[in-house]
């Protein structure tokens, strides 16, 4: 089933990411540790790794447009001037807040890291 401009979750793969949030399931080594004085590398390392997962989200849906026919020549122009604006400007952030590719790839226990590798 298909539904225009709402997003279908899949229960099972629900389920599991609430495991992962709950407590009993977390493993100290996958708990994101973020102390007093690292408080703004921290958050930053969040957020940072929540836009990459949106942009990388964002962009699978573009290419599925993309393939479908579904968008203009200058459409396509537009997306992929604008995917390659928020890339340097994330490259520009991750350099000044000293974080790595690697350091925005969550370990969410049991679901595996939160980007797909290579990322």
């Amino acid at each position: 089933m298909k539904e225009r401009g709402k997003l279908m979750v899949d229960q099972v793969a629900l389920n599991d990411f609430a495991q992962v949030l709950t407590p009993a399931s977390r493993s100290s080594r996958s708990r994101l540790r973020v102390q007093q004085t690292d408080m703004k590398n921290g958050v930053a390392r969040l957020v940072l790794a929540l836009i990459e997962l949106l942009r990388e989200l964002l962009e699978r849906q573009a290419l599925r447009r993309i393939e479908a026919g579904s968008v203009t020549e200058e459409e396509i122009e537009r997306l992929g001037n604008t995917f390659l604006r928020l890339s340097e400007q994330m490259t520009r952030l991750k350099k000044e807040f000293g974080l790595t590719d690697e350091d925005l790839n969550l370990d969410l226990g049991p679901l595996g890291k939160l980007l797909p590798e290579g990322k």
